[in-house]
C-alpha cells in the first residue's frame, strides 16, 4: 500500500523487486480516472508498456482530450534498415504502441527538446502524477522507482504551465525566465514545492535543502556526477557532523565522471546496487532529510539535467517551523521514503 497523507500519495517499488508498492496500477488508475471532455496531459520520456498504451487509448475512446509528449530517441531506429517498411529492430514495441495511440487520434508530439526530454508526469484536472518511473515494462517491474500522486489545484497549475512551455518549445536557455519563481503550495497542511529544470535550477534547491539538514541525509540516485554541486554540499554536511548515506546505481556510479569516489573519499557512506540478477537499474532520484523532507522527481544529479534536459523535482515538507499536524504527515512520507532507501542499501 502507498504511504498516503491527505492529498499526497507516494508509491515506492516495484513489488517485483521487493518494494512495498506496485508501480503499474497507479499509472493506469490515473489515466482510467479521466472522464469524458476532461483533458489529460502526459509528458513522459518513453512508452513501451502495452497496458499503459491501452489505458491511454481507452481514455481517448471515452472522449478524453489527450496531449502527449515523448522523447523521439525511443521511436527512431539506430540505423536505416534495408527495408524501413518492415517492422523490427530496437524499440519496435515503442513504434507499435505509438502507431496505435495515433490511430486513436491522440495528439502526440515528440522531441521538442534537442537534448533529453526526461519528464515523467501527467495532469488530470487538479491531480498530478510524477516521479522517477518511465512508462515502460522495465520501469514498472525491474527498475527501482517511485511515483507521487498529488491532488491540488496550485500544484496542477504549476505542471500545466510547464507543459505549455514544452508545447512552445522552450528548453535550455529559452526556458529560463529570471522573473519566474517556483510556486509553493500547502497540500493537506504540508509544504509542496515543484521545480522544473532548467527554469528553477533544481540543483541549487537541493543544495539549499541539504544545508538545512540537522541530523541525517539519505539518498538513492541513478546518475550522480562529480562536481554537480550537490556532492560538495553533501560533503560539507558530512564534515559538519551530519550522517550522510546514499545508494547509487552500480553501473552509473563506476563511470569516470561519477561522484562516487569523491563522496567515498570524504567519508560519505555509499553503497551500490542494481543491474545484477533480476534487478534492473536503481532508477530513483530520491533524497530525504531528517526524516522530515523528501525530494522526488525525474532529476538526476548532473550538469545536463540542471542546464539542458527537461526535468522536474517535487519537494514535500519543510525542515523549518511547521505546524504539528503537518510535521507528522510530512515526517511519515519522508520516513517511508528513507526506509525504502535503507531497504535498497541492504539488497
Amino acid at each position: 500500500m502507498p504511504i498516503q497523507r491527505g492529498n499526497v500519495a507516494v508509491y515506492l517499488g516495484p513489488v517485483e523487486q521487493g518494494g512495498p508498492d506496485d508501480l503499474l496500477n497507479p499509472i493506469i488508475a490515473f489515466i482510467d480516472a479521466a472522464k469524458a471532455r476532461q483533458k489529460l496531459w502526459i509528458a513522459v520520456q518513453e512508452i513501451d508498456h502495452p497496458e499503459i498504451a491501452r489505458a491511454i487509448i481507452r481514455a481517448r475512446q471515452r472522449k478524453v482530450t489527450i496531449d502527449l509528449v515523448l522523447e523521439q530517441d525511443y521511436l527512431l531506429a539506430k540505423s536505416i534498415p534495408d527495408d524501413p517498411f518492415q517492422p523490427g529492430g530496437a524499440h519496435e514495441i515503442n513504434r507499435e504502441l505509438f502507431n496505435a495511440i495515433l490511430r486513436a487520434t491522440v495528439d502526440v508530439k515528440s522531441d521538442f527538446n534537442s537534448k533529453i526530454f526526461h519528464q515523467k508526469f501527467m495532469i488530470r484536472g487538479n491531480s498530478v502524477l510524477t516521479g522517477s518511473t518511465n512508462f515502460t515494462t522495465t520501469g514498472v517491474t525491474k527498475n527501482l522507482n517511485h511515483i507521487v500522486v498529488i491532488e491540488d489545484a496550485e500544484v496542477a497549475n504549476a505542471y500545466k504551465k510547464e507543459f505549455r512551455e514544452i508545447q512552445q518549445g522552450r528548453f535550455g536557455k529559452l526556458s529560463v525566465d529570471r522573473e519566474e519563481k517556483p510556486r509553493e503550495s500547502q497540500v493537506s497542511g504540508m509544504r509542496v514545492k515543484p521545480l522544473f529544470a532548467p527554469d528553477h535550477g533544481p540543483e541549487m534547491e537541493i543544495m539549499k535543502q541539504v544545508l538545512k539538514a540537522r541530523q541525517r541525509i539519505d539518498f538513492a540516485v541513478f546518475t550522480f556526477a562529480q562536481s554537480s554541486g550537490i556532492d560538495e554540499a553533501l560533503i560539507a554536511a558530512h564534515n559538519s557532523g551530519i550522517a550522510v548515506n546514499g545508494v547509487l546505481d552500480r553501473r552509473q556510479a563506476n563511470q569516470k565522471w561519477a561522484a562516487k569516489k569523491v563522496l567515498v573519499d570524504a567519508g560519505v557512506g555509499i553503497k551500490m546496487v542494481g543491474q545484477t540478477g533480476g534487478l534492473g537499474k536503481l532508477h530513483h532520484k530520491l533524497m530525504t532529510i531528517d526524516d522530515n523532507v523528501a525530494i522526488f522527481g525525474s532529476f538526476n544529479y548532473t550538469g545536463p539535467a540542471n542546464k539542458s534536459n527537461d526535468e522536474n523535482i517535487l519537494i514535500v515538507g519543510d525542515n523549518e517551523e511547521t505546524k504539528a499536524a503537518a510535521k507528522k504527515a510530512q515526517s511519515a512520507i519522508a520516513t517511508a521514503a528513507r526506509l525504502e532507501i535503507d531497504r535498497i542499501r541492504n539488497l
